[in-house]
């Protein structure tokens, strides 16, 4: 088992991230705040920087790298797929984007996929999802939830529940309504003669790992088989085993103690949603975003009504395809759930310890939310954590969020805990 070297770095030693900011500086357009971090390679569940720094990512290129870096599986994919064929257009049909697609519906329920290339894109087609399905009865307003993050497109900053997003971009796309979260009886005032649909991140990532009740999820089936509205899930940062189940959903019913095979509203059917979006750890670093769409309206989108130049080429096709060959050998959906757990227990009774310093812990799976107390701030607790060899992602004023990858170890996950221990333990007040 390697471990993470904090290699010093000798004064002697070229500073190489300086001259690699210095060129995005000169040529890259400044719309990220980025850390003052310039990385080179990575192997497993470790990166080293160009001053040859090494960390522990637990931030898995936020919730992307489900397989850590440089999986020989996925470079042999790469490689094979494109020696035959990368790129041939949606003019045709390509094997791999077929198989895919059977893969993601055995894992879901019978319907359709389209494929494209992100998560925000894959936001957009349920977007123009529900516009089409409700086109003919005048519906086209989508209800989300305060909190939530849907994407950076103008649409998906409409769709998204934080204002921080919205700034300078006004007039917004209409047609998005915001409720509580978590919050059933919102959602029923919410609605409208020109709602069509639901949309919501079963688990938030982006506020901080807020989790959906399998109660809410219940109660929004019902609002919308009441109402024929369509309830679409947004799985892009939760979805693909993350959570330790194929999606956040039915790892949320799972916990509930929910059966998802029984009836799910007032129809005599399993308990789903209607669509589903996804991206992130699909293509385990390669690009590539999907949607869900169950039987009932897997035609709604018709020929000429939605397109992606590059979505599904057999070279992202193939790339995933192996990566859930990968998950379901080397049973990693379980591995989530194992070492997740075992985060969750012993943060928790770092909490316990400190909770002067912490406030609460919140995960499901390889999804885990380090809520500090308002004094601390997220992005200053991130860079504390480059200086002692870790990488995590912040999210709000005062969270750290552990994305990693789904093969994390137990020793890599000891490894992190150790480092984040002795930050609280240098954040906590001295007697």
């Amino acid at each position: 088992m390697k471990e993470v070297l904090p290699v010093p770095v000798p004064t002697i030693v070229q500073n190489e991230t300086k001259r690699v900011r210095e060129l995005f500086e000169q040529n890259v357009v400044p719309s990220y705040t980025r850390f003052d971090l310039a990385l080179e390679r990575g192997e497993g569940n470790y990166v080293w920087d160009v001053d040859g720094k090494g960390y522990l990512d637990l931030a898995g290129g936020i919730a992307v790298c489900s397989l850590g870096h440089a999986h020989p599986e996925i470079t042999k994919a790469l490689t094979e797929q494109s020696r035959k064929l990368i790129h041939i257009s949606n003019l045709y049909y390509n094997e791999a984007q077929g198989r895919l697609a059977e893969r993601i519906v055995d894992r879901i329920a019978p319907g359709r996929v389209f494929f494209c290339n992100s998560g925000a894109e894959a936001n957009e087609g349920l977007f123009k999802l529900a516009r089409k399905f409700g086109h003919d009865s005048g519906r086209y307003e989508i209800i989300t939830t305060t909190g939530s993050f849907h994407g950076r497109t103008l649409a998906g900053i409409a769709a998204t529940g934080q204002e921080k997003v919205k700034k300078g971009f006004d007039p917004a796309v209409a047609g998005f309504k915001h409720v509580p979260f978590n919050d059933v009886e919102a959602t029923r005032r919410a609605i409208t003669k020109s709602t069509i649909a639901l949309l919501v991140e079963p688990v938030q990532g982006e506020s901080g790992i807020t989790i959906a009740t399998a109660e809410y999820l219940i109660g929004l089936r019902q609002l919308c088989d009441e109402h024929n509205l369509l309830l679409m899930f947004d799985e892009v940062q939760a979805g693909h085993f993350r959570t330790g189940k194929f999606q956040s959903w039915q790892r949320i019913l799972q916990l509930g103690a929910i059966d998802p095979n029984r009836p799910g509203g007032s129809v005599n059917r399993p308990y789903l949603p209607d669509a589903v979006s996804m991206a992130k750890s699909l293509g385990g670093g390669f690009p590539i975003g999907a949607f869900w769409v169950g039987e009932r309206h897997a035609k709604v989108l018709g020929p000429g009504t939605h397109a992606s130049t590059f979505g599904g080429t057999p070279l992202a096709c193939a790339v995933a395809l192996r990566i859930f060959d990968v998950i379901e050998r080397e049973n990693l959906a379980e591995n989530a759930r194992t070492i997740g757990d075992f985060l969750l227990i012993e943060l928790r009774k770092l909490q316990q310890r400190f909770p002067e310093v912490l406030k609460v812990v919140r995960g499901i799976g390889l999804m885990v939310g380090i809520d500090f107390q308002p004094e601390f701030n997220a992005v200053d607790l991130v860079k504390e954590l480059h200086k002692r060899n870790l990488l995590s992602v912040p999210a709000g004023n005062s969270v750290i969020r552990l994305l990693p990858a789904l093969n994390l170890s137990r020793a890599e996950a000891e490894g992190g805990l150790r480092i984040i221990e002795k930050l609280i333990v240098d954040l906590a007040p001295k007697a």
